[in-house]
């Protein structure tokens, strides 16, 4: 039976209890630090609100945790999830689709694109950084088509996943935390899982280990596609509308997210339940400096001061990890 070569499995050791804390105090203190600059932030209504708005960024940064691991990078997951909530809106009000049908249609919409980019990254062997950049490009010209550049208001068919339910959480938020936990099972408890790192980490080794990474990189992708399409149908829901000016910029802040969370942007190394610390971290930064006032330059410079930090960090564990190997 074929195994994962030995640098798949050294991957996993980066992740330890020290990581998880190290990434919790880090949110505790910033939760303490925006507690103290303003008097509405620690609340019930604060947490509540934002758990709610965040479960598309949450499923999002597991598809790209999963795409950075095996060395790859994925430009297009705004744009693609704007593309399955147009083809969703077509579905529901151009011909007249139940809401389970036009779910189904704009997830497959959406990891159709995943495929495509992936499929022409292996074949070509092109960086996946430029063949994301034009399905950017081509999927969000294709969801201005669908939609005729304007908004489509969809009304509530998908209002029950945006509805608060239980302590005001959400059946998205949910939904996007159960994603994240089987998704690092898959990871550290999967050959699957393990296969992944070891490409992300050498993969001139795991094809001499006699494993084919081809199929596996482009199911990634796939999967990256998959995972928006249903960010999209979580965006609906909260809009009530698919529009096709959605998810512009949003993959910077998927990337930032999963960085600050310790996944290499070199790949055979990342954990999805980092990448969900990454998720609060800067969701919680967001809205603290909204509370506080900061204009949106002021945001944008302590945003990118954190991202950067983030990857120096992760480029001393790096060098620190290689030198003890």
């Amino acid at each position: 039976m074929k195994t994962a070569p030995a640098s798949a499995k050294r991957g996993g050791h980066y992740y330890g209890l020290g990581t998880y804390l190290g990434l919790a105090g880090a949110l505790l203190a910033m939760i303490v630090l925006f507690s103290l600059l303003s008097s509405h932030f620690l609340s019930y209504d604060t947490f509540s609100t934002l758990a709610n708005q965040i479960p598309d960024l949450m499923v999002l940064a597991v598809g790209m945790t999963f795409v950075l691991i095996i060395g790859g990078i994925d430009l297009s997951v705004g744009s693609v999830l704007a593309l399955a909530a147009s083809a969703v809106s077509v579905a529901i009000l151009g011909w007249g689709w139940s809401v389970v049908p036009a779910a189904l249609l704009g997830m497959a919409c959406a990891a159709l694109a995943g495929t495509i980019t992936g499929s022409i990254t292996v074949a070509w062997r092109i960086p996946s950084f430029i063949v994301s950049l034009g399905v950017l490009e081509m999927a969000r010209g294709v969801a201005y088509q669908m939609t005729g550049s304007r908004t489509a208001y969809i009304g509530d068919a998908f209002a029950w996943l945006s509805n608060p339910i239980a302590f005001g959480i959400s059946p998205s938020f949910i939904i996007a935390l159960l994603i994240i936990f089987l998704a690092q099972a898959v990871l550290t408890r999967t050959v699957f899982g393990r296969y992944l790192i070891g490409i992300g980490t050498n993969e001139e080794a795991v094809r001499l280990a006699g494993i084919n990474p081809k199929p596996y990189k482009i199911l990634v992708f796939s999967l990256m596609g998959l995972l928006a399409g249903i960010a999209a149908l979580f965006q609906i829901s909260r809009l009530e509308a698919a529009d096709p000016n959605a998810g512009s910029g949003l993959e910077l802040q998927v990337i930032a997210a999963v960085v600050i969370g310790g996944t290499s942007l070199m790949g055979g190394r990342g954990s999805v339940i980092s990448t969900f610390f990454g998720v609060l971290i800067i969701s919680v930064l967001a809205a603290g400096l909204a509370q506080i006032g900061a204009t949106e330059p002021t945001k944008r410079i302590i945003t990118g001061a954190v991202i950067v930090i983030a990857v120096v960090l992760d480029t001393y564990r790096s060098q620190r990890a290689n030198r003890r190997v």
